[in-house]
């Protein structure tokens, strides 16, 4: 039995940023995040590292699929795999901004940019393969309740009032 070492290398390649993304995250769940105020609907911190094992997964396969089905990077996968690389590299700065530097806004940003990017990678991985672009339906899916949760803990926390500043101001 041969392995084929394409389909691995594209299933894992998300798995690498999402493992280094949970070395940022893990400290911050027991000092920072535990605190913020979150809604009722907010999955429980458990739920998260299942869900981005499944969903690094599938769009992995699915980066692959579309690779194989649109001639690589010099066919009809160039567009989508661009889309997807772009995608990619946004949904791996977002936990840095979040959970690292805090910054609800620019999280916010960032996920909205990273929703649109993979609504457009989704359209054109099912235009090569339609098994490609059904597999990044739960992904939208999945960003569309994380986008949710990342405006509302933005608007739940507002960000503190800092008395050297307010000092300084007055």
């Amino acid at each position: 039995m041969s392995v084929n070492w394409e389909a691995v290398g594209a299933t894992f390649l998300p798995h690498v940023g999402g493992y280094l993304n949970g070395l940022i995250v893990r400290p911050q769940l027991h000092k920072w995040y535990k605190d913020l105020k979150k809604p009722s609907w907010c999955p429980p911190n458990a739920a998260f590292p299942v869900a981005w094992t499944t969903l690094y997964t599938g769009m992995g396969y699915a980066s692959y699929l579309v690779w194989r089905d649109g001639e690589g990077f010099d066919g009809d996968a160039r567009l989508p795999l661009a889309l997807y690389a772009s995608q990619l590299a946004l949904n791996w700065t977002w936990s840095p901004i979040f959970f690292h530097f805090h910054s609800f806004k620019w999280s916010t940003v960032n996920i909205t940019i990273l929703w649109g990017n993979v609504a457009a990678c989704m359209y054109f991985f099912w235009k090569i393969s339609k098994p490609a672009g059904l597999l990044m339906v739960p992904y939208l899916g999945w960003l569309s309740l994380a986008a949710a949760l990342n405006y509302r803990i933005w608007v739940d926390n507002p960000p503190k009032e800092n008395p050297e500043i307010s000092t300084k101001e007055k």
